[in-house]
């Protein structure tokens, strides 16, 4: 269990999730304190956590969707040893597990595109050693409140999240936080 990481998301239920330099130079000023790097290469991502640790944020990295790297054990040893990072996001549950095992905070993110979807999430999930899981589309309420109840970690809902009302209603449904890439978002 990772409590620090728990209650951070608790006081900041709002991620800020970027996928280009835009979205890193509006991050930087906004309040939310947690970020989700949905873009960048071996190349760029040092500077781009660095920026946003300069910042004082609390930094994961997507690491399906980095260019110049295959999605393998060693792109977490990567992360870890070349970024001050402080988790990562992915769908692949062995990357999830070495990061978990580097020491490095993690997400397991999932597409719930139908019921068989949902059974791998319940089986590959729970086997990833996750910190926390993050499922996509957001707008799921009646879904959320279920998987709240059957996880044993907390849920990050993401994906279609574009205003206040979604973001409401994903928190009420048992969500411990949103992500999204709408700016208007990041400054509820």
């Amino acid at each position: 269990m990772n409590a620090p990481l728990y209650t951070l998301l608790e006081e900041n239920p709002v991620i800020i999730a970027i996928k280009d330099a835009a979205g890193l130079e509006k991050s930087v000023s906004c309040p939310q304190k947690v970020v989700f790097v949905l873009y960048g290469s071996v190349v760029t991502i040092p500077s781009i956590v660095e920026t946003l640790k300069n910042a004082g944020k609390t930094v994961f990295v997507d690491l399906d969707l980095m260019d110049g790297l295959a999605a393998r054990e060693a792109v977490v040893a990567y992360i870890a040893q070349s970024t001050r990072a402080d988790g990562i996001i992915s769908t692949k549950a062995p990357l999830v597990r070495r990061a978990h095992n580097l020491g490095l905070a993690t997400v397991y993110r999932t597409f719930l595109l139908d019921n068989m979807a949902l059974q791998s999430l319940y089986k590959t999930g729970a086997q990833s050693e996750a910190d926390l899981f993050e499922i996509l589309p957001g707008l799921m309420p009646k879904l959320i409140s279920r998987l709240t109840e059957k996880l044993d970690r907390p849920l990050i809902a993401s994906g279609l999240i574009g205003d206040k009302e979604d973001v409401i209603t994903a928190l009420s449904a048992g969500a411990i936080a949103v992500s999204s890439t709408c700016p208007d978002v990041w400054e509820l």
